[in-house]
């Protein structure tokens, strides 16, 4: 059996046999419906490195002019205002918000230019028929950037906030904004590449022997470890005085089981729970005028879009800012419990609801971008001037704490229970094509 043709469900942990797919197909777990890969698109892995490096390099290009150029300009009776993401940022640090500050540059800039960059070096040096130094760290640095990157959350804010100042100001749009209009819809096309085959492709460069593989079954259950960084399915390696196990490929560490995920999960579950009072709380912004100081929390921002005609964006932000937090709370909540107590309760559906989490989490951030750039526009010493509340600092600890809580839990504990035979019973452990989901080889006890 070739090395690649292994691959194993991220989510429940079976093992499958890779089967080709025609165009636009995708295969699924049989158990817990998770995708575990796509067809390839284009014709060749030599016309997908183009397509990446064409796309990549648009967007490097969307990327420097969305970072260099005003995004909107307000006009208030003669006086103007402009800001670009940098400025906003800026204005955050020196007015004692330096957290929010730090967030807001690692999620829009840092980020998205480590995937950018990272894709560039890599897929430049794997169409010349070179192997870069670096390369395993360097696709790893992609992925982490890709969990944390949010342009396409920051593009919503920015039309968000456009709309906000519509009703005190004449708004004139910049190149900004239509960069990152550009950028958000590039970024989309990249993200969806999937860089674990960037590793299938470095291999060729430089073949090499690699450790038979011939089991069968649940990684768990059988000799191997599958490597989430590069999908990988093969006997690790003992790396270090722990005897720890290292990917034979990219040499990450390897666990069956994520350490400690249930407790690290309810810590920070707690901490998030208990900022998210003071978040909804204590006011996100506070407007500074001639007729004195106004406070406006979450819920007022809410209101005051609402009472004010735009029901559409007071829903938006409803949803992103105090749904969306508060059904990540529950859901993580649930999971973390059912898995302490091993429950075979729902499985699928409780692997849908983690599924569900990772992928709304970041979009509560959109409230932070909004007052990021508010913050930045209104800066009208004569008339008015707005500021960051705590309560911003509040709501974006708990974002985050969120999605640490989200990427700690290991959704296979969902399945050990359900795993573990009944005595009594017999449960074939097999191995599926991935394709079609009919078994190949023989069950085997």
């Amino acid at each position: 059996m070739h090395q690649y043709d292994l691959i194993s469900c991220h989510d429940c942990g079976v093992l499958y046999r890779k089967r080709p797919l025609r165009p636009r197909e995708k295969a699924r777990c049989s158990r817990c419906r998770s995708v575990l890969y796509r067809a390839a698109s284009g014709r060749g892995a030599s016309a997908g490195l183009d397509k990446v490096l064409a796309l990549t390099l648009a967007a490097a290009l969307a990327f420097l002019i969305a970072q260099f150029f005003p995004i909107v300009e307000l006009d208030v009776n003669g006086l103007t205002s402009s800001a670009t993401l940098l400025g906003s940022i800026r204005v955050l640090w020196y007015e004692q918000m330096q957290v929010v500050a730090s967030m807001v540059f690692l999620s829009t800039i840092v980020f998205p230019a480590v995937e950018l960059a990272s894709l560039l070096y890599v897929a430049l040096g794997l169409r010349s028929g070179v192997k870069v130094p670096g390369f395993n760290r360097v696709l790893r640095a992609v992925q982490i950037a890709r969990e944390w990157g949010m342009t396409e959350v920051l593009m919503i804010g920015i039309l968000i906030t456009v709309v906000k100042m519509s009703s005190l100001a004449t708004v004139l749009p910049q190149p900004g904004l239509f960069a990152f209009g550009a950028l958000t819809l590039l970024l989309a096309i990249v993200v969806s590449f999937d860089p674990k085959a960037l590793w299938n492709l470095g291999d060729d460069l430089t073949p090499q022997a690699q450790p038979g593989i011939a089991c069968q079954g649940f990684a768990q259950s059988a000799k191997v470890v599958p490597c989430h960084a590069c999908a990988l399915v093969a006997p690790p390696l003992h790396k270090g005085k722990g005897k720890r196990l290292a990917c034979v490929r990219c040499g990450s560490p390897l666990h069956v089981r994520k350490p400690n995920s249930i407790s690290r999960t309810w810590a920070l579950l707690i901490a998030a729970m208990i900022l998210y009072i003071p978040a909804n709380l204590l006011p996100v912004m506070v407007t500074h005028s001639l007729l004195g100081a106004q406070n406006d929390t979450i819920m007022s921002g809410v209101v005051l879009f609402w009472s004010s005609g735009s029901k559409g964006l007071a829903i938006i932000i409803f949803i992103a800012s105090v749904v969306v937090p508060m059904l990540k709370l529950g859901v993580l909540a649930l999971l973390a419990f059912t898995a302490q107590r091993r429950s075979r309760w729902r499985p699928r559906q409780r692997t849908i609801l983690y599924r569900m989490v990772e992928f709304i989490g970041r979009w509560s951030m959109l409230d932070i971008f909004v007052v990021t750039l508010t913050v930045a526009l209104v800066r009208f010493n004569s008339l008015a001037v707005i500021t960051a509340g705590p309560g911003a600092l509040a709501f974006g600890a708990v974002v985050v704490l969120t999605m640490l809580a989200a990427m700690q839990f290991d959704p296979r504990l969902i399945w050990d229970a359900v795993d573990e035979q009944v005595p009594g019973e017999e449960e074939p452990v097999m191995m599926k094509n991935a394709a079609n989901n009919t078994v190949i080889g023989e069950p085997h006890g």
